[in-house]
């Protein structure tokens, strides 16, 4: 058992820079972050396009900046968390700016501005097509500096410790339930460890990964989200899944797909079907630059009107060498399969890419669960509504981030945080007796396919009550499977993710099932139209 003052959960930019911002301004407290996987290995690592910041008001405003976020998210949007994130941007990248990070410059030095879906100007700061690489490393090299921050690495949080846990029975209606800390499995260890800490931050990243083919890496496995939930703590709106219009297209491809971002389409980019035919006109007069959903959506139709597995992106009218400039990886992604793109169409398809639902938090990054906070893709703070706009996520999840930061801060400093658990309460160690290591595991590896198969084919762009009521009946099966396996079993990755897993897209079926409507992300053929009532799903 070990206690520390502050717990991070996570090492993509919400968790790097909250625990960066508390070790500095706390030399004498200790940092503890905790990562299921190496360091970098994050959702972060993997965003290309960039941070969408108003950095310009002679061309640019904040206000048409809160324009676009209202209008992609389709009515849901926290009109005032809009407000507070787009108006709070500039001085977050600015941060990041002092610490080292290295965004593309014109010749004069003035930033280079990129454009993507539903963005009304040109305002996607970016590094080459690697943003999120950029800002992890300015990240991880601060947070090395600081001798009070330690990372471990490898270590899978297995729950959330609450009064639960201490033998009371916690329902959703309870009040007041606390979060004292985690349960983790030290993988270098193979030991369940309890770590105990004044303030939990989950910036656990999303989950991807309860699709067959995701641009997420395979640790986007919705943990925190499901961990959460397990605790009684509030989730809302996990229907409004977004699909990245244009991943790489690789025949028989499971897992994560190579993302090819919108920043192609916002440099000029056509979307054309089989036939050649620019199809976009005929969904949106925005074309190629319409927000994720409806060019998903309209991907998705071509797709299954011309019994195809992929549209075409065509850049063969590019100059080259600037392409090559603007999207290193890409260009070279593209080489290595044989695509020479300015002589040939890249093939992409939709992929699932962000989770604009999640743990409820409100302004100050608060869940229902007190001492606990969550950031980045795994909350939900109100700016994405029903669909997020492009490069929104980054500058979200800086800003939630410090607002996090000051809020735990007032409480140090006025003296308001918990006292250590263990001062008041006997926490008890994890108990593993009885469990043994499953004899097959095929019981495991199976069920991750069958989850994943069923989100995709009966929870993916476009839904109906149908497919909805064969997946909860088909999810409810796995459950219970999963439930018994993990009660008898020696715990391992492979047995959290699936069970995580399992949670995950048990709450996008029960969120989709409850909205009878289309809005934004969610688009179920029995209900095509929007209701009058604008409302979130609180699962």
């Amino acid at each position: 058992m070990q206690q520390v003052d502050f717990l991070v959960i996570g090492t993509g930019i919400a968790g790097l820079t909250y625990a960066y911002k508390m070790a500095e301004k706390y030399p004498e407290k200790k940092v503890l972050v905790i990562t299921k996987a190496a360091a970098d290995e994050t959702n972060t690592k993997y965003a290309q396009g960039g941070v969408a910041v108003v950095n310009d008001l002679e061309k640019d405003s904040f206000e048409k900046h809160i324009e676009d976020t209202l209008i992609a998210g389709d009515g849901l949007c926290n009109e005032k968390i809009v407000e507070i994130v787009v108006k709070d941007g500039p001085e977050r990248v600015q941060e990041l700016i002092e610490l080292g990070a290295n965004f593309d410059k014109e010749s004069d030095g003035d930033y280079k501005l990129g454009k993507e879906g539903g963005h009304s100007e040109f305002r996607i700061i970016h590094h080459k097509d690697i943003t999120g690489w950029e800002m992890e490393r300015t990240l991880l090299e601060a947070v090395a500096r600081l001798k009070n921050i330690e990372i471990i690495k490898h270590c899978f949080v297995v729950d959330i410790i609450t009064q639960h846990h201490l033998g009371y029975l916690i329902t959703k209606s309870t009040p007041d339930i606390e979060c004292y800390g985690v349960y983790a499995l030290n993988l270098h260890t193979n030991e369940i460890e309890t770590i105990l800490a004044k303030t939990t931050y989950l910036s656990s990243g999303g989950n991807g990964q309860v699709y067959r083919t995701t641009t997420n890496p395979a640790i986007a496995t919705g943990d925190g989200v499901a961990m959460v939930y397990r605790a009684k703590g509030r989730i809302e709106n996990m229907e409004f899944i977004q699909f990245h219009p244009t991943a790489l297209y690789e025949p028989g491809l499971r897992g994560q797909a190579f993302l090819i971002t919108e920043a192609v389409r916002g440099d000029g980019g056509i979307l054309r079907n089989k036939d050649g035919e620019a199809f976009m006109e005929r969904y949106d007069e925005r074309r190629d630059l319409a927000p994720r959903d409806i060019v998903a959506r309209a991907i998705d139709n071509e797709m299954k009107t011309t019994g195809t597995e992929h549209v075409w992106l065509d850049c063969r009218h590019f100059d080259t060498a600037k392409f090559v400039e603007h999207f290193p990886n890409i260009y070279e992604k593209c080489k290595s399969a044989g695509i020479d793109i300015s002589n040939d169409m890249i093939p992409v398809a939709p992929a699932a890419h962000y989770s604009c639902g999640g743990i409820k938090v409100d302004e100050w990054g608060q869940t229902s669960i007190r001492n606990l906070y969550a950031v980045g893709e795994c909350s939900s703070t109100g700016l994405h509504g029903a669909n997020r706009l492009a490069s929104n996520s980054l500058l979200e999840a800086m800003v939630f981030a410090h607002r996090c930061f000051v809020h735990v801060s007032q409480k140090v400093d006025n003296n308001d945080l918990p006292e250590h658990p263990t001062f008041k309460l006997n926490i008890p160690a994890w108990n593993a007796l009885g469990t043994s290591t499953p004899k097959e595991l095929i019981l495991i590896t199976q069920s991750l396919k069958e989850i994943q198969q069923v989100m995709s084919d009966y929870v993916g762009i476009v839904r109906n009550n149908i497919r909805l009521q064969r997946a909860i009946r088909r999810i409810d099966l796995l459950w219970e499977e999963t439930e018994q396996l993990y009660k008898t079993s020696t715990l391992s990755p492979n047995i959290l993710e699936l069970r995580n897993l399992i949670t995950v897209g048990y709450l996008i079926v029960k969120g989709s099932s409850f909205r009878k409507e289309s809005r934004g992300l969610n688009y179920n053929t029995d209900y095509p139209q929007k209701s009058e009532l604008l409302q979130n799903i609180v699962l």
